[in-house]
């Protein structure tokens, strides 16, 4: 850590009197924080930009439909720490927040999720640290998804500095409950009332099998050039990637 950061870190912490010119050194550096998590969207936007123009000019199917970015907002991130009851450092933010970069990617199927991860995962530059997989094991309210925590390298003037970046895959219909489902949260103030509740964890059920259906559909359509499991197979292909994304999903992490 360079001097200016460790002075910064040292203003954020609770009973601190910043001076002015520290104000300064703390704005500067938190805009250097900020950037770093902005140029990991940038660095795993591109990667998954290269991916569907390659899709989309060399092969028949495109599993990318749409690719979304956000990136946490100063308050956003200083209600979390406070939520978290987080050390107020760049350090410990950097460590325990681990969403302040998100991207999210929408595919046409299942199998598209499960192969647009195993791609990402083999990349030489991208370390895996966690996996959630909401598809294979849906949270109790029905939400579906398979979520990676990544660690991408951005190359700076001065230094190469590791930032993780949260990647949210999903298919179209896991996309438009999901979607829904925070928009009624909201409305309610989280306080949904509880027939609401049954009615969402029925549509995502049915949200669900509208995905084993286009997924038939599409294998019937293209044959064995779809790619992906038939019905009543199991959806996660068994490529040596997928396994290691399967292992740090249960708690182990041997490396690839």
């Amino acid at each position: 850590m360079s001097a200016d950061a460790a002075e910064a870190e040292r203003v954020l912490r609770p009973g601190s009197a910043p001076t002015l010119d520290e104000l300064v050194q703390l704005r500067a550096e938190f805009a250097r924080f900020m950037l770093q998590y902005q140029f990991g969207i940038r660095e795993m936007t591109t990667k998954i930009e290269i991916l569907r123009e390659e899709f989309l000019h060399l092969h028949e199917h495109n599993p990318i439909e749409h690719v979304s970015a956000r990136l946490k907002t100063p308050e956003s991130i200083i209600d979390k720490v406070s939520r978290k009851g987080c050390d107020p450092s760049f350090e410990a933010i950097r460590t325990t927040i681990t969403d302040i970069a998100g991207l999210r990617v929408t595919c046409a199927f299942v199998s598209d999720v499960y192969r647009i991860a195993d791609m990402l995962s083999q990349q030489d530059d991208l370390t895996v640290l966690a996996v959630k997989d909401y598809v294979a094991r849906p949270k109790p309210n029905g939400y579906r998804s398979l979520h990676l925590l990544v660690q991408v390298p951005v190359f700076l003037s001065d230094a190469t500095v590791p930032v993780t970046v949260e990647l949210q895959l999903r298919t179209i219909a896991m996309d438009f409950w999901a979607s829904l489902e925070h928009k009624i949260h909201y409305k309610y103030d989280h306080e949904v009332p509880d027939d609401v509740v049954t009615g969402l964890a029925r549509s995502a059920a049915t949200a669900a099998e509208l995905d084993t259906l286009m997924e038939d559909l599409h294998r019937r359509v293209h044959g064995d050039r779809a790619p992906g499991p038939r019905r009543g197979d199991p959806i996660v292909p068994s490529d040596d990637a997928l396994e290691h994304l399967r292992r740090i999903r249960d708690g182990e992490r041997g490396s690839r």
